[in-house]
């Protein structure tokens, strides 16, 4: 694994002293260059993405494509796109499933000469960025491309493609096969490995055979003030797509006549308002999604969370915690990082609604304490986050 000269050679100056002294030099700080898939809504990738950048705040954002006006958190920092952000049309320049192939070859056309670490945070093709000789590639894996490797069966069973599916499908099998390759090949350009949780520690072992340290995401616990007398209604939330799952916990209050209130958008929206009883609400905001302000005050006051998804990690499940509400999750994932089953939460282990239900009856029978959850939500805290970055770098430098 390289690593970079204390002198920074492309930076080093030399001071010329007194003929007596010795000769000082003068070390400056690493080019850092964070890169990341693309930037079009805020999420948990986008926000690890921000406090990378707060913990190097001269560095550089490069990323596929940059919905500008969707991202008001990304204001006044130098984001960088690639070509792709031209050539796209923007009626189709956003939907992600598209454009795998183009990009991985637009991050690989990338020119970071003159960055000596480059920090990646992907979940996809950002890791394929190439290096110039002697700089360090630190990548913070969220986890190996899901389409490809571990969720592969379940991309080619959910995607829709519309009226292209009947073409589109066939050609799946082959397609995914070269982009493996393909993902492969940027596996050789990363130094040091990160992962989020360690069921994504597993998944590198497994698909790209390399050792990694966890790091879990940070988690910002102190915008949460848990009530100490908690609300009676649950809390979904997340974007309204297959993998999520939210089906499974509008079933569930639905059955049990249970108050639940689902946060968030997206393309199961309305079916998900056709099978929820009258004890589920919907809420969004102008933008169509959920609000940080409006999902905070809920979780703060919520009985608890419902989790149904097999997540990579699922910062909303600390958010919980840190809010002082248990949450009722999957077993599976990074959910196993986070949740001690009858202790801040409980743990199903089919995504079922009947498991779901046994597991909201079972919730109501524990006394959650409310200061004990966000105790042990301080273990995510984004602090330690800052820490172990700066010294997994700062170990590169030296």
């Amino acid at each position: 694994m390289p690593k970079i000269n204390k002198r920074f050679q492309s930076g080093a100056k030399v001071i010329m002293p007194s003929s007596n002294s010795q000769i000082p030099i003068a070390k400056q700080s690493p080019r850092i260059a964070i890169v990341t898939d693309w930037l079009t809504s805020m999420g948990g990738q986008e926000r690890v993405t921000l406090e990378l950048h707060k913990i190097f705040p001269e560095a550089a954002i490069y990323t596929s494509v940059f919905d500008k006006a969707n991202m008001p958190e990304f204001d006044g920092i130098d984001v960088r796109t690639t070509y792709l952000q031209r050539i796209l049309p923007k009626s189709l320049r956003y939907k992600h499933v598209l454009w795998p192939v183009l990009r991985a070859f637009a991050f690989r056309k990338l020119d970071l000469s003159e960055f000596d670490i480059i920090i990646s945070n992907t979940t996809a093709e950002a890791k394929a960025v190439r290096k110039r000789p002697g700089a360090v590639h630190i990548c913070n894996c969220n986890t190996p491309i899901r389409y490809y490797w571990s969720h592969y069966q379940e991309f080619k069973r959910d995607f829709n493609f519309g009226a292209l599916n009947f073409i589109i499908r066939p050609l799946i099998p082959f397609f995914v096969r070269w982009m493996r390759k393909l993902d492969l090949q940027s596996v050789e350009g990363v130094d040091v490995w990160l992962a989020n949780s360690t069921a994504v520690q597993a998944r590198i072992k497994k698909y790209y055979n390399r050792s990694s340290t966890v790091v879990h995401p940070p988690v910002d616990i102190d915008r949460f003030e848990p009530a100490r007398v908690r609300s009676d209604y649950y809390v979904a939330l997340g974007r309204q797509v297959p993998y999520k799952r939210i089906d499974l916990a509008v079933a569930a209050a639905t059955e049990l006549g249970l108050p639940l209130r689902v946060y968030g958008s997206g393309g199961q929206h309305q079916q998900l308002v056709d099978m929820a009883g009258p004890s589920v609400q919907f809420f969004t905001d102008r933008f169509g999604d959920a609000s940080d302000a409006a999902v905070a005050s809920a979780l703060n006051q919520a009985k608890g969370y419902i989790f149904p998804a097999e997540e990579d990690f699922g910062i909303v499940q600390v958010e919980a915690l840190a809010a002082g509400a248990p949450v009722i999750a999957y077993g599976k994932g990074g959910a196993l990082d986070i949740v001690q089953d009858g202790e801040s939460g409980v743990l199903f282990d089919e995504q079922t609604v009947e498991s779901v239900v046994n597991a909201i009856k079972r919730a109501e029978q524990i006394d959650f304490l409310p200061a004990t959850l966000r105790r042990k939500s301080k273990r995510f805290d984004s602090s330690l986050f800052r820490t172990k970055i700066r010294k997994i770098v700062s170990d590169q430098t030296t």
